[in-house]
């Protein structure tokens, strides 16, 4: 489960959101406002932030100036000002992205993998089984050789990693890959490059170990979620 901080004072959408995040993989703790948002910040690690404008103690723009001062976590405005102003000024403080209520469920999830995916794309090496991904260069290796994925495979690859430990059903990689690539993927196209990842990144792809099919659901990439930097 990927953590993140939800500061929210609508208890209602609190809750609503609070069990759709849970079945899309995310581990939310709530704060309803800022001074407690930042004191959850001290004590825990999150992921991602997922923050209002408008709050019954503080306000959204203070809260994410302060997180942003302190924290290297990405931050997105849940907020029903849609306004250009109100969304122009949320960017300014540093938001990474900026949602406006009322909200696609569907459509909050994947921008917010979008963002997880854009804070992980990090300079450093990181691992998944025998595995080296240099997310400076964008490439993947085995014993330092380069398995030469091509820019659809590689974004693929990435979907999988940045949910390591996570089944994800067709229709999911299906929004995120259209969502990543900026083009239409089709359910033939997907079975496609999953065959040619496999083929590229799995020692017996008749027998994969690092992405798994999981029957009657979809696939999961091994692992746990974060980082995986070492």
């Amino acid at each position: 489960m990927i953590p993140i901080l939800l500061v929210e004072d609508d208890r209602s959408i609190v809750q609503n959101l609070t069990a759709f995040l849970k079945e899309e993989g995310f581990a939310v703790t709530w704060a309803d406002g800022q001074t407690k948002a930042l004191q959850y910040m001290e004590e825990g690690q999150f992921s991602l932030v997922l923050l209002d404008v408008t709050l019954a103690e503080g306000n959204g723009y203070s809260t994410c100036t302060a997180i942003k001062l302190r924290y290297d976590v990405p931050v997105i405005f849940l907020t029903a000002l849609g306004d250009e102003f109100s969304t122009v000024t949320g960017l300014d403080m540093g938001a990474d992205d900026y949602i406006s209520k009322p909200f696609r469920p569907r459509e909050l999830a994947s921008r917010m993998r979008s963002v997880l995916r854009r804070a992980a794309k990090t300079p450093g090496l990181c691992r998944v089984g025998d595995l080296t991904v240099d997310m400076e260069k964008g490439i993947v290796m085995r014993d330092g050789r380069d398995l030469y994925l091509s820019a659809l495979e590689y974004r693929l690859f990435l979907v999988f990693f940045n949910n390591r430990g996570r089944n994800l059903s067709r229709g999911q990689l299906l929004e995120d890959i259209w969502d990543v690539a900026g083009e239409y993927v089709n359910d033939n196209t997907l079975t496609v490059y999953i065959k040619r990842l496999r083929e590229k990144i799995e020692k017996d792809p008749q027998d994969p170990q690092i992405i798994r099919t999981v029957r009657g659901i979809g696939y999961r990439m091994e692992g746990e979620p974060g980082n995986g930097k070492r």
